[in-house]
């Protein structure tokens, strides 16, 4: 593949070059090297052209990217306050309330528990009888 690149190549070389000959020798269009040396500034010219407007295409670039960047920033910063407002207010709720379910029914049944012992005790009578067994 290599061999029959160069070898057009070189053809297309030799052609340029017996053109170039026959063209300078009619003295009817201006020298090579004048050519050349004006296609070089003419290619010059393009790629500062070409640069430049790459750069302006990369500052919108970067802009569209950094507005694009500054709403998604800050869409998020708004959810972020949201999601720790909600968190504060879950916490706030569960803080308030002072016993879970589990320890609720504990604190009532104790609360039976001692309201059944106070029925009892007053119910005797308030004295304490002996009492014994009949065998």
């Amino acid at each position: 593949m290599r061999l029959r690149q160069l070898c057009l190549l070189a053809v297309v070389m030799i052609g340029a070059t017996a053109h170039a000959e026959e063209t300078s020798n009619t003295g009817s269009s201006t020298p090579l090297s004048l050519s050349v040396g004006a296609q070089i500034t003419e290619l010059q010219q393009r790629l500062k052209e070409s640069e430049r407007q790459r750069e302006a295409l990369s500052q919108q670039l970067q802009s569209a990217d950094a507005a694009r960047e500054s709403t998604q920033l800050s869409r998020l910063r708004q959810e972020n306050q949201r999601l720790a407002q909600q968190l504060k207010e879950t916490q706030g709720g569960a803080l308030t309330r002072w016993l879970t379910e589990q320890q609720q029914w504990f604190v009532t049944g104790g609360a039976v528990a001692l309201i059944a012992l106070l029925c009892g005790i007053f119910a005797s009578g308030g004295h304490r009888r002996r009492r014994q067994w009949l065998n």
